[in-house]
């Protein structure tokens, strides 16, 4: 109350100084007038009245004040609140502090938090039946894990696993190419690559280095000169070169060695338990569960390159990581590849694990189911390789046959036949039922050291996929795609007759030798007897332009939509550099410029077969999640995508396919492929290039509802039998279900 008293006198004072003020500003504006006497009474009540009403203001103020003192309900809840959430904070002050308080203190501390990719799980691969293909098998793999290791600790650690592996007789993963000759150090054939990167800016800067120079600076760079030994001292110097070039780190661990055995493992485990940098895990390692069946289709996946790093590490690839490299593998690369997991590890700042979560879960890949029938793709590998050696052996009987007799022709009669390309399409949806390239080889001996430099060395080019990127003349097999131009365009009918002379010369510089002559041919007949001259009149009339038109539309010289990488083919006239009227001739009878795949050969007899509706080529049927409950990407063969159509009516298609028909029944296949129990149509093809001719032979079957289309390639096969019986066992396969142990004991041929 005194208090109040003493501030009250002060408020008055206060007051009064401030009236004053007010007056005497008041003065100067003349807002206040006084008489000229100087009588102040004025002054007076003025300044009573102005003091009246500041001591109202503080009655007023002195009243709310009262009235703030008293504590209502709302106020007293409000403070009730404000007592609770500071409790709360207490509470949890205390949490922190006390009760877990020292793991808190050590986070509170820690240096950085690490991420560490985990490697998905790669989607399977099996055939349209379910068979397996390229699986996945638990295999082991030693890793050091940069986390839980020391700058000072790394070669003890990489001189015990060395020391191990030794004793185990089991193989780590060892790439510098030096090696150790007597107590000299040598570089190592194919090197210069490697040495390139040794002596660059990004390690050792000096050029011209020899082994020695080389081992003694890595050595240098990673503290590696207390080890004498030079075998010990190049193995850890090799261990730490590839620790660097696989971006050893605290994000990227360091696969030691793969694929290990069980009783290495039981070793190394018991052997490292005190030490958590090395780790034992568990991968899935690809095994191809038949190596021979479909190497080229298939692919392999393998460790990335620098170069694939480089152009994959944004899409989240690490660099030991796999790829597929070629094939399905590759092809299909994204639904195949799965996605990584991620765990972040904490560690304090004295390098001790604080905390490990799976922030991110691995998701495996999906599988994929092809379109191949393994059976009937046995068949056609083991008929395409017997029969491309048929051919061959029937050129080296043909060759000594002519020099015994002297004949004027001597060689180029098959004895160079080597290779060969064979392809069956389904005409539902034109999906890949089988597609051979021979020679074939084995897929699951592809990083044989050994195998492998057979593979890439080979003269005859063993991995070279002559079915997808073969280009071969087709010799007249083209002559169909030339007929139904003429017939769509108007320039001929079914019943149009040209003499054939035997040598056709209407360009002089174009001049085309047929085999027989014929005489007086129709379309049907000509088509039969594969007669060069009419259907090179027929295509000087037509004109080149149009010529390939049809040819496009019909699958020729484009490429058929197939997963995997394909050649486009060579088109005459459209892709030719120069052009000179004669060569359309040529191009009429399948020469020239032309050079298709066998897939091509394939889709063009079924786009034919289809009615000049052309379907895209594929290898895939369906693609479905790992766990094979849900259905990624299904190609639905009564659902078949088209790309093109031929624009031709059916009536002119239908009088192609009779022509077609008559080649098996009184034509060129006559006496091999016509023996064939079941009516289906076809065409032989020779083609002229270095070496003895191409031979070809497409066909579709049956005849009246077609089911299938073949094409079938010998790369200087001679004669056009040996193709025959490749579509004849191809075929016996499909429809009579005939299977490669019957296939040995008896053939065609």
């Amino acid at each position: 109350m005194k208090n109040f008293k003493k501030e009250r006198k002060k408020n008055i004072k206060r007051q009064d100084h401030i009236v004053d003020s007010l007056i005497s500003k008041a003065k100067s504006k003349n807002v206040v007038n006084t008489p000229d006497d100087g009588d102040s009474s004025f002054d007076k009540i003025s300044a009573i009245n102005s003091r009246s009403t500041i001591n109202g203001i503080n009655d007023n103020r002195k009243k709310k004040t009262e009235k703030r003192d008293r504590i209502t309900p709302r106020a007293l809840l409000c403070l009730i609140l404000v007592v609770v959430i500071f409790a709360l904070f207490a509470v949890r002050l205390f949490d922190w502090q006390i009760v877990h308080g020292e793991e808190y203190k050590k986070l509170s501390v820690a240096s950085t938090s690490y991420t560490v990719t985990s490697q998905a799980t790669r989607g399977e691969i099996y055939d349209v039946n379910g068979k397996p293909l390229a699986v996945n098998e638990t295999s082991y793999q030693i890793v050091i894990n940069r986390i839980y290791l020391s700058d000072n600790r790394i070669n003890d650690v990489i001189v015990s696993l060395i020391a191990i592996m030794r004793e185990c007789g089991a193989e780590y993963i060892d790439e510098l190419p030096i090696s150790v000759s007597g107590e000299q150090y040598v570089l190592d054939e194919g090197s210069a690559g490697d040495v390139e990167y040794i002596e660059s800016e990004a390690m050792l800067n000096r050029e011209g280095l020899s082994a020695q120079e080389i081992i003694d600076g890595l050595a240098e760079r990673y503290d590696i000169n207390n080890i004498n030994d030079p075998f010990l001292r190049r193995s850890v110097v090799s261990v730490r070169y590839n620790m660097e070039k696989r971006g050893f780190s605290y994000q990227q661990v360091y696969v030691f060695a793969n694929e290990v055995d069980s009783d290495v493992v039981a070793v190394v485990s018991e052997r490292t338990q005190t030490e958590p940098a090395v780790e034992i895990r568990t991968t899935n390692e690809r095994v191809i569960k038949n190596g021979t069946i479909i190497p080229h289709i298939l692919g392999v996946v393998g460790a990335l390159s620098e170069e694939e790093y480089e152009e994959l590490k944004d899409d989240g690839y690490e660099l030991n990581d796999t790829v597929g490299k070629f094939g399905i593998e590759a092809g299909l690369e994204d639904y195949l590849r799965g996605e990584a997991g991620e765990k972040t590890i904490t560690k304090d700042a004295d390098g001790n694990i604080v905390s490990e979560k799976e922030t991110v879960k691995a998701k495996p890949g999906d599988t994929v189911y092809l379109t191949i029938d393994s059976n009937i793709q046995a068949v056609t590998n083991y008929s395409l390789a017997a029969n491309v050696k048929g051919a061959r052996l029937a050129g080296e009987q043909a060759v000594r046959e002519a020099k015994a007799t002297n004949a004027k022709q001597q060689s180029l009669l098959g004895e160079d036949c080597i290779a060969g390309a064979a392809v069956m399409l389904d005409l539902r949806d034109f999906s890949v039922i089988a597609a051979a390239s021979a020679p074939n080889y084995d897929l699951s001996k592809y990083y044989d050291p050994d195998y492998s430099e057979y593979l890439f060395t080979d003269d005859t080019v063993p991995m070279f996929n002559r079915a997808f990127n073969g280009a071969f003349a087709p010799g007249s097999s083209f002559k169909p795609c030339t007929a139904l131009a003429a017939l769509q365009e108007g320039i001929i009918t079914e019943d149009t007759i040209i003499n054939c002379t035997g040598t056709y010369d209407y360009y002089k510089d174009g001049i085309v030798n047929c085999l027989h002559k014929h005489g007086e041919i129709d379309m049907t007949d000509a088509m039969a007897h594969s007669c060069n001259y009419y259907f090179a009149e027929v295509g000087r009339r037509i004109g080149i332009t149009t010529m390939y038109l049809y040819a496009e539309k019909l699958g020729l010289g484009v490429k058929t939509g197939l997963e995997v990488n394909e050649d486009a083919g060579f088109l005459a006239g459209r892709d030719s550099t120069t052009w000179y009227e004669g060569n359309t001739v040529q191009a009429a009878i399948g020469q020239s410029d032309n050079t298709f795949t066998p897939v091509q050969l394939a889709t063009y007899v079924a786009t034919i077969a289809n009615n000049g509706v052309r379907y895209k080529t594929h290898l895939v049927r369906k693609i479905v999640n790992y766990e094979q409950d849900e259905t990624v990407l299904y190609n639905d063969p009564e659902k078949p995508e088209v790309v093109a159509d031929a624009g031709a009516s059916k009536s002119n298609i239908n009088k192609v396919k009779r022509s077609m028909r008559e080649v098996l029944i009184s034509g060129t296949a006559m006496d091999t492929a016509g023996k064939y129990p079941m009516e289906y149509a076809g065409k032989t093809g020779t083609a002229e290039n270095a070496g003895s001719d191409h031979v070809t032979f497409v066909c579709f079957a049956p005849y009246e509802k077609p089911e299938i289309a073949i094409a079938v390639v010998l790369e200087h096969g001679a004669k056009s039998r040996y193709a025959q019986y490749v579509a004849m066992d191809m075929m016996d396969a499909y429809f009579n279900g005939k299977t490669l142990d019957q296939l040995r004991q008896k053939r065609w041929s």
